[in-house]
């Protein structure tokens, strides 16, 4: 079978899989990535670790710890926190990044634990940017990482893959900023939530490493679970180069740093000529199913600026000129934009000049490395010349932590990812996103500005939606303990992107005394008071599309279970929350045709509706049948089938651990 070049490395990392199974998007499979990052919530992770009862990391090698995020923070508290997971690291031979080297993103790519054609997660929605190198990065959640620890394995449900065609090169003055923040703002309607983005294309050769970086970071907030580039020439030249580097520069003192041979274990010449060899079968297949496909046109893309508030809004730098929006603070720092290359651009306009009068400029590398060589450079003291002012390799502000934070009523640009109300600070404050030398020529001005003039906005072709042809599929295996048939009624609630606070208020949870009877007391309470006089034992849940989205909370998956629910069916699930049920033995599956037909039926009006309808879920043939149709569903592989048997991830870790 014909695969995407995700495909190709899910198949790569899968384990245990039947014989002769071709991964494609849609299975459920157990995956061992090459590499787990967690970074300050390693503190978090650990006790969930030693709470399933693991003693021992299984592969030492496979964990990278990260301190990365409130490193500006030296309380007795946060120094004890720090201090504890780098014991904890020295104890179980995990290679620690202190603060101060770097954020860890940057840190995965930099020590080459991410690498072209592997997979490597981590505990934080940016390990989207793995994509810019070549590699597949998605985000797990803490008790994902624990698993991985104890056994050096999780769950993972292939995605729907998307394929964003770039054609023609960018300007001077446009940079890869200016592209994600295009796509984030022309293709506004969640186009690609949940979905993998492969970038395909020409244009595809005209983009630097550092800007391939960029923009797969910030397809986090485009939406997708991971954003990713081919591994090509440009890939493998700024391998050697890093690789000649950390030559010279020698061993950095972690535990695997230092091969037998007294030279970097990862970033090595003879690890670059394997994969060299293996560019030609990794490969997208001609025939490769994508269920979306989008182009752009590099060459007319502008600078524009993103926000407030939002990615989903762009403005062209042109009107926002004539709208002279005073700032107060600008940022060039965070795992998106503020590497060698960003630094530069911002230098290039900030040379000879000044940091306009009542403007804070702050400034922070994305390693130590980068700042080193930025100051080689003569960048770094461009930048403060200016009048910028130094933070540490680290997130920081970006995350509204330490020094710079946004005041009551301030407005900021910033060259970082995210703009979300009360994110960078104030909630009344305001944040706009450019790139690093919009966010220099508005510091220098003292409101968003940028010299040049442009001509018309982007050119972008329509989407194509694919209908995936199923053909013929063999039956799924079902293992001892779960179904292979299901019965209930279908009991429809029609609301898109109903949240966690709708399904479960957020006001209990807290209360950790909470028992399971009254967490299904009070799910979707928020939602329709009336739910629970409609809701019986044993109906199957159908919502609308991103059903769960918002916090992260496991009780709004756990409150469904506890009512006796027997699985939720929705358009679209938020992937937390699909991780959140699954990895509490909760199953969810998706199925928009349905919920479509349920939509036209029965309407909108009513919140929550016992439909009548009768169904019957086959696990073993992937359908869905009513008397009046029959729906093809993602089969159920055994990795999903595993955690409900046991009733979640835990215990999967737990019975792994007593074998």
């Amino acid at each position: 079978m014909s695969q995407t070049y995700v495909e190709k490395i899910a198949q790569k990392f899968a384990v245990d899989l039947e014989p002769g199974h071709a991964v494609r998007s849609g299975d459920y499979i157990s995956i061992r990535p090459a590499h787990v990052m967690t970074h300050d919530n390693s503190g978090a992770v650990i006790p969930k670790f030693k709470g399933i009862g693991a003693t021992k990391i299984a592969n030492p090698r496979q964990v990278v710890f990260t301190l990365d995020h409130d490193i500006q923070n030296k309380t007795e508290k946060n120094l004890q926190k720090y201090a504890g997971i780098e014991a904890f690291a020295n104890e179980h031979g995990i290679d620690f990044y202190p603060a101060g080297r770097g954020i860890g993103h940057q840190v995965m790519v930099e020590e080459g634990y991410a690498w072209p054609g592997s997979m490597a997660v981590a505990s934080d929605s940016h390990s989207n940017m793995y994509g810019g190198i070549g590699c597949l990065g998605t985000p797990i959640v803490r008790t994902d990482a624990a698993s991985i620890w104890a056994t050096g394995r999780t769950w993972w449900q292939v995605p729907a893959i998307a394929k964003v065609e770039l054609h023609g090169k960018l300007r001077p003055g446009v940079t890869g900023k200016d592209v994600i923040i295009t796509l984030c703002g022309f293709f506004n309607n969640d186009e690609v939530l949940n979905h993998i983005v492969e970038f395909v294309g020409e244009g595809v050769l005209y983009l630097s490493l550092d800007e391939r970086l960029t923009i797969a970071n910030m397809t986090t907030e485009w939406g997708a679970l991971a954003g990713v580039f081919p591994a090509d020439e440009i890939t493998i030249k700024w391998l050697r180069q890093r690789a000649d580097f950390v030559t010279v520069r020698g061993a950095q003192g972690v535990p695997s740093d230092v091969d037998a041979n007294g030279g970097h274990p990862r970033m090595n010449h003879a690890r670059i000529d394997v994969l060299e060899s293996e560019l030609a079968g990794m490969r997208v297949d001609d025939d490769a199913f994508y269920t979306k496909e989008l182009t752009l046109d590099l060459a007319s893309v502008q600078p524009h600026v993103s926000g407030p508030s939002t990615v989903k809004a762009m403005t062209p730098i042109s009107d926002m000129q004539k709208k002279k929006v005073k700032i107060h603070k600008a940022y060039l720092l965070s795992c998106v934009n503020s590497r060698v290359g960003d630094l530069a651009d911002a230098t290039a306009v900030l040379r000879g000049k000044k940091i306009a009068e009542g403007v804070e400029f702050y400034v922070a590398a994305a390693s130590i490395e980068v700042q080193d060589e930025s100051e080689q450079r003569g960048d770094w003291q461009v930048l403060l010349e200016a009048g910028a002012i130094e933070l540490p390799p680290g997130c920081g502000p970006c995350i509204g932590l330490g020094a710079g934070t946004l005041e009551e009523n301030q407005v900021g640009i910033s060259a970082t990812n995210r703009n979300f109300k009360g994110r960078m600070g104030a909630r009344s404050a305001e944040a706009f996103l450019a790139s690093p030398a919009v966010v220099a020529a508005s510091a220098v001005s003292g409101y968003i500005d940028y010299p040049g003039e442009w001509g018309p906005g982007p050119t972008l072709g329509t989407i194509k939606i694919s209908e995936k042809l199923m053909g013929e599929r063999s039956k799924i295996k079902i293992i001892e303990g779960f179904p292979e048939m299901l019965r209930g009624e279908l009991l429809f609630c029609h609301q898109d992107n109903l949240n966690t606070d709708g399904i479960y208020p957020g006001k209990y949870t807290y209360v950790d005394e909470f028992t399971a009877e009254q967490q299904a007391e009070v799910v979707m309470e928020n939602y329709d008071a009336d739910f629970g006089k409609l809701v019986q034992k044993g109906d199957i849940l159908v919502g609308g599309f991103n059903f769960g989205t918002g916090s992260s909370r496991e009780q709004a998956a756990t409150a469904l279970k506890h009512r006796g629910l027997a699985l939720v069916i929705a358009g679209s699930f938020s992937e937390t929350y699909k991780r959140n049920a699954l990895n509490n033995g909760f199953l969810t599956i998706e199925a928009p045709e349905l919920v479509q037909d349920l939509r036209s039926r029965f309407g909108t009006t009513a919140l929550t509706v016992r439909s009548g309808v009768q169904a019957s879920i086959d696990f073993e043939n992937a359908v869905l049948k009513t008397t009046a149709k029959t729906y093809s569903l993602s089969a159920v592989g055994v990795a999903a089938q595993e955690l409900v048997v046991v009733g979640g991830l835990e215990n999967w870790v737990k019975a792994r651990l007593e074998d």
